[in-house]
């Protein structure tokens, strides 16, 4: 997978990045650069977010919530997308994203 990059800024959550299921091991990695001031917290969702009738149940990231500062970390097994979320604050957090065995 190339690095896909997204950006929220102010209050709310990002697009959210779908990742494939079917790459084994799924390994994702990821890092997250702040500008200004924010609070934030890294997401996932098990469900089908191209599915219209699903509303999708987002989790925080067990280790990546309530953050203040530039970070990175991963996820080690399958979730269906991943988002951040600027909980408080003006400025941004730029989330970006790479899947192992994907080019």
């Amino acid at each position: 997978m190339r690095a896909i990059t997204v950006t929220q800024t102010g209050a709310g959550s990002t697009d959210a990045i779908p990742c494939d299921l079917n790459i084994s091991p799924f390994n994702l990695g990821l890092g997250c650069v702040v500008d200004g001031t924010v609070n934030f917290t890294i997401q996932h969702t098990f469900d089908d977010i191209f599915d219209a009738d699903v509303t999708p149940t987002w989790f925080d990231h067990p280790v990546l919530q309530g953050l203040t500062g530039n970070t990175d970390g991963n996820y080690a097994f399958p979730v269906r997308a991943i988002r951040a979320t600027v909980n408080s604050g003006a400025g941004s957090v730029t989330l970006t994203l790479i899947q192992a065995g994907l080019a």
